[in-house]
């Protein structure tokens, strides 16, 4: 089973660039930019709740459940 990221289709779709919402996240470009190729294996709640909240989406938007 495999949970896939697709905080680039939602960013897109916001027009919100990296900077943008790196800066009303509160966290690095890098890091942003490590969950929106899917580099990382954990995301915190209050990180998430943050993306939602920047992005205006809730956190299915964002995460997909594929199976193997």
């Amino acid at each position: 089973m495999a949970i896939i990221l697709r905080l680039d289709r939602v960013m897109a779709d916001r027009k919100m660039s990296l900077n943008e919402l790196s800066a009303q996240v509160g966290i690095s470009n890098v890091n942003l930019s490590n969950l929106k190729t899917g580099k990382v294996k954990a995301i915190r709640f209050s990180t998430l709740e943050a993306i939602c909240r920047a992005l205006k989406c809730q956190p299915g938007d964002i995460l997909e459940f594929q199976e193997d």
